[in-house]
């Protein structure tokens, strides 16, 4: 037990390690640390074939996002032992559980004063992902050991280059992206306006 709390501290707020030791006993939980994946920031799997509840959670996450996202992910558990298949993944059952896991980690104080204020915003939203709201992603990214350079920083006509190695020009704002040209192939596309890059020297 001492052993798995620590390592917990190492990927949660220390206030929470407690209360989601629980539920990972209390569930039969196994949780898996996995590698960065830019689809998603973590998933749930049902018991099959006579494993229990799987949930994985990216490792690059900061301590405040790791929180939210595993409670998210237990949400889903929660939802999925009360009805099983017959609600929807996002529906209104699972946001009714999300919101109230969340509940105990804000008694606690657990969060900085921007991100409980952006987390309140979003539980009454409740998009797929934490990753949906401009407004949680972008205060989470503040507590980011290096925060790093995110689209909208730049000014219009910059040029950067992403992750995964391409290079754009960037455009104006449409509704909630960058339309972005690619140097690559001269095609425009929609960027999320808080996507980490670099800048690219044009001299």
């Amino acid at each position: 037990m001492v052993r798995y709390k620590a390592i917990l501290e190492k990927y949660l707020p220390g206030e929470a390690v407690d209360t989601i030791y629980e539920w990972l006993q209390k569930y039969r939980i196994h949780l898996k640390i996995s590698r960065k994946r830019t689809s998603k920031l973590g998933d749930y799997r049902p018991p099959q074939r006579g494993n229990g509840h799987g949930i994985t959670i990216n490792h690059d996450l900061n301590k405040y996002a790791f929180l939210i996202t595993l409670v998210h992910e237990i949400a889903h558990l929660v939802a999925w032992e009360k009805y099983g298949n017959r609600v929807k993944a996002h529906g209104t059952e699972w946001k009714h559980e999300f919101r109230e896991l969340m509940e105990p980690f804000f008694r606690m104080g657990i969060f900085p004063g921007d991100v409980e204020q952006a987390l309140r915003s979003y539980l009454k939203k409740s998009y797929a992902s934490s990753g949906s709201d401009i407004g949680l992603t972008r205060a989470l990214h503040q507590h980011d050991d290096n925060p790093g350079i995110t689209l909208e920083m730049l000014e219009e006509g910059s040029v950067f280059r992403l992750p995964n190695g391409r290079v754009f020009k960037k455009g104006a704002l449409l509704r909630k992206r960058y339309r972005c040209m690619s140097l690559d192939n001269h095609r425009v596309y929609l960027v999320n306006p808080l996507v980490r890059v670099s800048r690219e020297d044009t001299d």
